[in-house]
């Protein structure tokens, strides 16, 4: 028969989870989430392509390929003539943003309608060893590396479609790292907003409804300084993230045109990422929670 004391010393003593063991628990299942999208990306890398190569590529070839060939290209859009020879390059950066937030709220809003769905595939996710507001960060983050890898297709394309050259420099890489990564992720705060406020019937409506207005009111195919001329519109596209975004890349990739002050730019885009951020991560906990 064992003896009290040989009993005793099998007994193993409860371990006490401290605030690093969780923290290196929490950043594993962080890296699993990740890199379980990553790999559901990298299978469905084809069609992320075509999704992210197929606006910018006609916007490019209608209005920088097309109209440069046609005898009155330059009467039929109002925006080249101003900017002559030059459209091209005012093009560059307002594409990259379209292609930033096209592509991270799609990341984040599409799969959201799936997963809020019948089927509730997000109940999966949320039973990781993660807090639920981790599981709506690494959504924007991991939308923010697409968005990413979108802004950097429209490089090669802006490239070799127009038939009038850019012209593209950048004075401070540091600069454009820093909108670019500003930028994506106030992309993926928009579509954790976007999927966590509208039913999973209404998405295609938001696009049609918020997504293409904001986006054609954002300062994609001109500057915010030529909206000089209609003043209250001048100020109210203030509101819209997106403004920051193109006046942002215009800053960085096409410093030779106007655009707004630098800081003023990181400064507002850093403000839509906290809002958006807690709104969406408010969204998703009554969604999950409630």
């Amino acid at each position: 028969m064992p003896t009290l004391e040989a009993e005793h010393s099998q007994i193993q003593p409860i371990a006490h989870h401290t605030p690093a063991s969780k923290s290196v628990q929490y950043g594993r299942a962080f890296a699993g989430l990740f890199l379980r999208d990553l790999h559901v990306l990298r299978r469905e890398k084809v069609p992320f392509l075509i999704r992210i190569c197929m606006n910018p590529l006609l916007f490019l070839f209608v209005f920088t390929y097309i109209m440069p060939h046609m005898s009155n290209g330059a009467a039929l859009n109002p925006t080249a003539q101003m900017a002559g020879a030059n459209f091209s390059t005012v093009l560059l950066p307002g594409l990259m943003a379209v292609a930033i937030m096209f592509s991270g709220i799609a990341a984040v809003a599409l799969p959201l309608a799936q997963e809020f769905g019948i089927t509730r595939e997000i109940d999966d996710r949320v039973m990781c060893p993660l807090p639920v507001a981790a599981v709506a960060i690494e959504k924007i983050v991991f939308s923010a590396v697409q968005s990413m890898i979108a802004a950097a297709v429209v490089f090669p394309l802006a490239y070799y479609v127009p038939a009038t050259p850019v012209y593209a420099h950048v004075n401070s890489w540091l600069f454009l790292a820093v909108v670019i990564t500003l930028a994506s992720l106030t992309s993926g705060a928009l579509g954790l907003v976007i999927g966590t406020s509208v039913k999973p019937a209404q998405i295609g409506l938001i696009f049609g409804t918020v997504v293409m207005p904001i986006t054609f009111l954002g300062c994609v195919y001109y500057p915010w300084e030529m909206l000089g001329s209609i003043p209250w519109l001048q100020k109210g596209v203030l509101i819209n993230p997106i403004v920051y975004m193109s006046e942002g890349l215009r800053a960085a990739v096409t410093p030779g045109l106007p655009h707004m002050n630098p800081a003023l730019i990181v400064l507002m885009l850093s403000f839509f990422l906290v809002v958006l951020t807690i709104v969406g991560i408010s969204g998703f906990l009554r969604r999950v929670i409630g």
